[in-house]
């Protein structure tokens, strides 16, 4: 189910930029049209994750997302203006926004007896592989002059996702336990203060995904200071090959960090994403830049396979049975914000620069900085 979607979703999340693009909208409304997405995200969130917390079972905000993914692509695969662009982002930021609390809070129900850990570790496998085969099959219509196909192949995915679900149901989530009376006068949302030192550093990790999806991309057609700009299709294959890196890097170094403390995995990946960002800023300043981006892609990679899983791991570690929906809503909430805030600050740095260097050293910086968030998130998850 997670390689069908990621396989549909791969081609729209970053190639869309690429397409309104060449259909002559700048780079702000690009961004624009990709945080109402995020915002409309938000809601789909958090919706999901109360149906959840209800005793729903996972799969009915899975077809809620199957239902707006259809209607977002249908509008994409016409858009020529802002608005139509605009309506059908909205609506596949609601399909994103049911969907991952849902496909996420089924992992450790689907895995037991086996650890959550490792669950994670394979179904991320499963989402890089869905998202590698989904953006070279776009990078391949790209090259045939059809991107807006990728609209099309996301389309039959969507639908043989739903024909899934309907076959093989998701299990029902768990309720929230009664309270002990001793706790009777605890705050309710209670639990929540140990997540939310995760919940920081999520913003910050969670937007290099984002800006693969839409700052690479820009960067690379564009060009640097001392880069050459380089086609579309040329993008469209790095950007495949750093999602290649990836689904060959998630299931090894997912099972190898799955047996060690959560704060070990968050600080490989924030390092890695640290170093691959800081190499993507120095790529502007040399006519070899293209080398450096290629570089550049290996540590990005490794950062995505160590972080992804083990940040979803921390969360089931750091929430009390029955509060899973809402705890996996806000983890994606995370997401939301990062796809929120990063491709408004991505349009506005690359309209006003022409480059990227403040961009990607921007966020070299705030991923090092993380790092003094990981000691309270490792104290807290060790007493988990």
């Amino acid at each position: 189910m997670r390689l069908v979607a990621c396989f549909g979703a791969g081609g729209i999340l970053y190639l869309t930029p690429l397409v309104f693009h060449r259909a002559g909208l700048s780079a702000s409304q690009v961004g624009l049209g990709l945080a109402l997405a995020a915002l409309a995200g938000t809601l789909g969130r958090f919706a999901s994750g109360a149906l959840l917390d209800r005793g729903r079972p996972c799969g009915q905000p899975v077809l809620l997302a199957a239902a707006c993914g259809l209607g977002g692509d249908a509008l994409l695969l016409g858009a020529q203006q802002m608005g139509g662009y605009g309506l059908g982002q909205v609506l596949i930021g609601l399909a994103g926004g049911f969907y991952w609390p849902a496909v996420e809070l089924a992992v450790p129900l689907c895995a037991a007896p086996e650890s959550s850990a490792r669950g994670f570790a394979l179904v991320r496998s499963a989402d890089a592989a869905g998202v590698a085969a989904g953006a070279l099959t776009g990078a391949l219509l790209a090259q045939a002059g059809l991107l807006r196909g990728i609209y099309l192949v996301d389309m039959a995915a969507v639908l043989l996702l739903a024909g899934l679900i309907w076959r093989w149901p998701l299990p029902r989530a768990p309720r929230p336990t009664p309270r002990p009376p001793e706790q009777a006068a605890e705050p309710v949302w209670g639990w929540l203060r140990p997540l939310l030192p995760l919940l920081l550093l999520s913003v910050v990790a969670t937007a290099i995904p984002v800006l693969m999806q839409v700052a690479l991309p820009l960067d690379l057609v564009r060009g640097g200071l001392e880069r050459d700009a380089q086609p579309e299709a040329i993008s469209a294959l790095l950007i495949g090959l750093q999602l290649g890196l990836l689904l060959l890097l998630q299931w090894p170094v997912g099972q190898a960090l799955a047996r060690r403390p959560v704060a070990q995995g968050l600080g490989i990946g924030l390092v890695c994403f640290s170093l691959g960002t800081g190499l993507l800023a120095l790529s502007a300043l040399s006519e070899a830049g293209l080398g450096v981006v290629l570089l550049a892609l290996f540590p990005l990679a490794l950062g995505e396979a160590a972080f992804l899983p083990i940040a979803t791991e921390a969360v089931i570690e750091l929430t009390p049975a029955g509060h899973g929906g809402l705890a996996m809503a806000l983890f994606s909430q995370c997401f939301a914000l990062s796809a929120l805030v990063a491709p408004l600050v991505t349009g506005v740095l690359l309209d006003s620069q022409r480059h990227g260097v403040a961009l990607w050293l921007l966020t070299s910086l705030s991923c090092a900085a993380c790092l003094l968030l990981l000691p309270a998130i490792s104290r807290r998850a060790h007493r988990a």
